[in-house]
């Protein structure tokens, strides 16, 4: 057994014990070959909730701090962050966006399943804010494609991304997949880019009934 089915096998029936969690369009992650998973992100466990809902490991891309950490605690966490598919980066030097991007080409090349928060931050305020490119890059780099997600719920179960997490509903909701092949080879044009990110944004908000907010979540942080 791997350490994923390990993990799933554990945590799986006490995460729908914990939080009723919902689960709707799994069927549309398709069952092999490279797939892109991008979806909005409201809370820290958005990214244990929604890989245990899928039967393929989700490769998703952790701050490196979540598995340097000194003594027994520090590494129980990193044996559980790798276990569910965390694959540590460095974002926070000037290169951390390059380095997460060519981490996700890398997964799928290897035909994973690849998640990613296209918001590139937790919601500040629990709104959908604009994605950024990098979702777009990958799937045209790649031809890999995008199932969006939705993870509802999640913001009020774990407010501001601290703590242990109350019991509480959780949905978990895909929608069906989307191709860009017709925009293949255009990866480096910015118009094709805003374009395809956008119209990914706009599924993930009709599968989550967010108001859309069109600015970078980050900058809303920092105003």
């Amino acid at each position: 057994m791997s350490r994923f089915a390990l993990i799933k096998a554990v945590l799986g029936p006490i995460m729908r014990l914990m939080f009723r969690t919902r689960v709707e369009g799994v069927e549309n992650i398709p069952g092999d070959g490279p797939v892109i998973l991008a979806g909005n992100h409201l809370t820290f466990i958005d990214s244990v909730i929604m890989p245990l809902t899928c039967d393929r490991q989700v490769m998703f891309i952790g701050k490196d701090e979540y598995v340097t950490g000194k003594g027994l605690k520090g590494r129980l966490m990193a044996w559980f962050f790798t276990g569910v598919g965390m694959v540590p980066v460095d974002r926070d030097g000037g290169r951390g966006g390059v380095a997460a991007l060519m981490t996700g080409r890398r997964i799928l090349d290897e035909g994973k399943v690849f998640g990613i928060y296209p918001e590139g931050t937790r919601s500040p305020d629990g709104r959908l804010y604009r994605g950024r490119t990098g979702i777009a890059r990958l799937t045209l780099m790649t031809g890999a494609p995008v199932v969006p997600f939705a993870v509802i719920g999640t913001d009020k179960l774990q407010p501001g991304g601290a703590g242990m997490p109350r019991p509480g509903r959780v949905t978990v909701r895909f929608g069906e997949a989307m191709e860009f092949s017709r925009y293949e080879g255009m990866d480096r044009d910015r118009y094709v880019l805003r374009a395809v990110t956008d119209s990914v944004m706009a599924e993930v908000m009709r599968l989550s009934g967010q108001e859309y907010v069109d600015m970078y979540a980050s900058k809303a942080k920092a105003a």
